[in-house]
């Protein structure tokens, strides 16, 4: 039988990543900053560059790629039948924003893909994280679970009853642009003022004091009271978003990616956790929250489980060939 190798593309406001793998194990993993000039194709055509210097680094040619799965920030719309992705952190023209610089409203990632691979499944990145977290992380067969990343943006991935929630433009889960407060002059990438993504993401939590995200957080964990006022607000916010998604769909259990929360987590949890068990517990009592066992690699096995083949993925939890990964 010929050899099977697969793709994995993760597609992210910050950065982009191309992997590929054989039964056994990722073989070779590219990354670059998501380019944001050019003409609207331009991050698709990066992803295929990046997939074919995956290929090269592994030995073998794009030609041997039976399928590519890819994890994308979102949203999405359809155009032509084929997904297009109309990221507020990737395309300017969403809001006519002053740090990206281009004028798109939408870039044809479906299309240019297929140009070059027949079989290729594109899902929302923390649907793509769900599934892989379902399937090798820490919600193994969970019926009633959702993936949060806390991040560049906010996003869900969403499971009731044991199904993916995926909607009519496979956009289910952007309940970071739910709205949480009528008075904020937040401001999100897609234009909405105080949503839960302008509220806490970040992009734009940091400016709250004029300084990086990850400035802010490292002088809440030190102590600082200006910012760790900010901090623990921004916790409740997040928590009260959680909140809502118990009481809109009774989860169990968040598992919880994402660098704020990679970094943060442990002591930001108590205030969130606060937050959802404070309202209503015939709804949120032994509701959970756990941190994401596949860590800073369910962006990849996110897109690699879109697209595995099922005779692989015994082996796989088995083998836990993903911490390769770490050192590609």
């Amino acid at each position: 039988m010929e050899t099977r190798f697969i793709a994995a593309l993760d597609i992210g406001g910050t950065k982009m990543a191309a992997t590929v793998a054989s039964k056994d194990a990722p073989l070779s993993r590219v990354t670059q900053a998501t380019v944001k000039i050019g003409t609207s194709r331009a991050p698709a055509e990066q992803g295929l560059a990046l997939i074919e210097a995956a290929c090269s680094q592994a030995g073998i040619t794009p030609g041997q790629i039976s399928a590519v799965g890819v994890s994308s920030c979102g949203p999405f719309v359809r155009e032509d039948g084929m997904l297009c992705l109309a990221a507020p952190n990737i395309c300017g023209g969403q809001a006519a924003s002053i740090d990206l610089p281009n004028d798109w409203t939408t870039i044809p990632l479906e299309k240019v893909l297929r140009e070059h691979f027949s079989d290729v499944l594109i899902e929302n990145d923390c649907v793509a994280a769900l599934v892989a977290e379902r399937t090798f992380g820490a919600v193994l067969g969970e019926p009633n679970c959702a993936y949060v990343t806390w991040s560049t943006g906010i996003g869900f991935g969403l499971c009731v009853d044991g199904n993916i929630l995926h909607g009519k433009h496979g956009n289910a889960g952007h309940a970071g642009h739910m709205l949480m407060s009528e008075v904020s002059d937040a401001l999100c990438g897609c234009g909405n003022r105080g949503d839960l993504e302008a509220l806490i993401s970040g992009r734009n939590l940091g400016n709250r004091l004029a300084k990086p995200t990850a400035d802010l957080f490292r002088a809440a964990r030190a102590g600082d009271t200006a910012a760790l006022a900010v901090a623990q607000e921004a916790a409740q916010w997040f928590g009260r978003g959680l909140y809502n998604l118990v009481a809109a769909l009774d989860l169990r259990t968040f598992v919880v990616g994402g660098s704020v929360w990679h970094h943060h987590g442990d002591w930001l949890k108590p205030y969130v956790q606060k937050e959802i068990c404070s309202h209503m517990p015939a709804l949120t009592e032994g509701v959970t929250i756990m941190p994401a066992a596949l860590g800073a690699l369910v962006a990849d096995m996110g897109a690699f489980s879109l697209v595995m083949p099922p005779d692989w993925i015994a082996n796989w939890r088995q083998s836990k060939p993903w911490h390769a990964l770490e050192n590609l």
